[in-house]
């Protein structure tokens, strides 16, 4: 069944680096744009980056710009998210959303926390 996966989060100390993958299952990201989202506590759900499906255009929201990557791997089914230089507002649930032509695919996963702190 279609299904996304976010993986990557935990604990890290500010400044450091965090990677974070969205595996999907059940169908094809290679006509898809994916997102990535966050959401810390009492907050809502934003978008933090975007990737077309050519990976020829990125989306970053100017908090983490120069700080955050977005890529994929068509061939793993799979996009990323580098974090680098992260700080405490960084700090949430991170999510991953399918679009294919403008219609999610599947639904929400389960996010993959990231904390920042020292």
């Amino acid at each position: 069944q279609v299904q996304l996966v976010e993986s990557g989060g935990g604990l890290v100390q500010p400044g450091g680096s965090l990677r974070l993958s969205c595996a999907a299952s059940g169908f094809s990201i290679s006509d898809c744009a994916v997102s990535w989202y966050r959401q810390a506590p009492g907050e809502q759900r934003d978008k933090v980056a975007s990737i077309s499906s050519s990976a020829t255009t990125t989306f970053y929201v100017d908090s983490v710009k120069g700080r955050f990557t977005i890529s994929r791997d068509n061939a793993k089914n799979t996009v990323y998210l580098q974090m680098n230089s992260l700080k405490p507002e960084d700090t949430a649930v991170y999510y991953c959303k399918v679009l294919r032509r403008g219609v999610m695919v599947g639904s929400w996963g389960q996010g993959t926390q990231v904390t920042v702190s020292s």
